[in-house]
């Protein structure tokens, strides 16, 4: 390391720890107010009001979207963008960590600013609602807030610290489908309805069974929303909520027709009606940049993080994915030490609030801010990444088909 990238990274860390305090402050305010899909408003107060106070300009709800925000300092010809997820689950809260990944992105976006004139960069924090369900970073993508972007990262807590290269995620697509039938006294004249929870029923034994005939790293999950709302009526409505996921994209439309055809025999077999709704955008596969995966891993190593060797772990999915296949991403793991409990449990919430997840932010803060870094001071990366931009620019918007 020369004496001007040591003395650089000096400035990146000295920055970020004079931020630590409300930096761990906005990470545990998160976690003790979360706010789910679309509707985090305080979150987006919280984080803000924090950029707002750094020097950062502020644009609330870009693309029309209430509890988005971007944040931009610095100008130069490479936009970095950095994601913020601040949206939680249904009743478990933060159990997928999001307050840590916000306040990891701010703590980025504050150091990586402390060196922006210098490197000719413009910081651009993106805050991205609802990844959990709503798929708010393919809004963002498709009405433009991606366009000036190189490059794009994220961090998200783990058990593990990964090697961007280890970690991949599934495609997913969410979709409700509702059974129409006709209501009938389930005692005086039960053979004059049309049962539409049966038809729920045959078709969740269908997917049970098409469950022992697809691949391993495939996913089918389902509830049932609505199916009935007495014992003597036969029920008129029953909606299943359902999500496919595959490796990749191209995979998921083959498996989700399979599923289909399994609804459709419940229909069949009932005599109901069936419609099929999206719930919310699919989700593409993640894919991590190669260049940003390896300074990334370098830096995380140099905090004195040990990278788990695993093989490719591929679990859960991300809107990130979407981002990811149109503008050059990392999403890498960083470990919450110790934790014992995987994410979307509430012993993974309970671990979001801690010592081990305070230290989670500011490490993937600094890894995230010297990645950066790292990118805009090589010529032939940043070259490489604005001339992929252009052509990108050329083309037509990102997400534009």
């Amino acid at each position: 390391m020369t004496d001007r990238v040591a003395m650089r990274a000096q400035r990146v860390r000295a920055e970020q720890g004079e931020w630590r305090g409300r930096l761990l402050q906005l990470s545990r305010s998160l976690h003790d107010e979360p706010e789910l899909a679309f509707a985090e408003r305080r979150s987006v107060e919280k984080i803000t009001s924090l950029l707002r106070d750094a020097g950062f300009a502020i644009e609330p709800g870009p693309a029309d979207v209430p509890t988005a925000f971007s944040a931009v300092r610095g100008t130069g010809d490479l936009t970095v963008g950095i994601c913020a997820e601040y949206d939680a689950l249904p009743g478990i809260g933060h159990a997928c960590g999001h307050n840590v990944i916000a306040a990891a992105a701010v703590g980025a976006a504050v150091g990586l600013a402390a060196v922006a004139d210098e490197l000719g960069i413009r910081v651009k924090l993106i805050g991205t609602p609802a990844e959990e369900h709503g798929g708010g970073k393919v809004l963002l993508l498709e009405r433009g807030v991606f366009d000036d972007v190189a490059v794009a990262m994220m961090v998200h807590p783990s058990q593990q610290d990964l090697h961007p290269a280890e970690f991949s995620s599934q495609a997913v697509s969410r979709f409700a489908v509702t059974y129409t039938g006709r209501a009938s006294h389930a005692a005086a004249a039960p053979h004059l309805g049309i049962n539409a929870a049966d038809a729920a029923v045959v078709a969740q034994v269908g997917i049970g069974l098409l469950r022992q005939q697809i691949p391993a790293d495939c996913r089918i999950g389902l509830f049932v929303r609505e199916g009935g709302t007495a014992t003597n009526i036969i029920p008129e409505t029953a909606v299943v909520d359902c999500e496919v996921r595959s490796a990749d994209i191209e995979s998921l439309s083959g498996l989700k027709e399979r599923v289909l055809g399994c609804f459709r025999a419940g229909a069949e077999a009932s005599g109901a009606s069936m419609a099929v709704e999206p719930t919310e955008p699919d989700y593409a596969e993640l894919w991590q940049d190669p260049a940003m995966a390896e300074l990334f891993a370098g830096h995380v190593e140099s905090l004195g993080r040990e990278l788990q060797a695993n093989g490719t772990m591929r679990g859960g999915s991300t809107d990130m994915g979407n981002v990811s296949q149109v503008v050059p991403s990392i999403h890498p793991c960083i470990a919450i030490a110790g934790s014992e409990n995987p994410p979307h449990t509430r012993g993974f919430a309970a671990d979001a609030a801690s010592a081990a997840a305070d230290e989670a932010v500011m490490d993937g803060a600094a890894a995230m801010a010297l990645t950066a870094a790292d990118v805009a001071a090589d010529d032939v990366l940043r070259e490489k990444f604005t001339a992929e931009l252009a052509a990108r620019t050329r083309a037509g918007k990102p997400g534009e088909s």
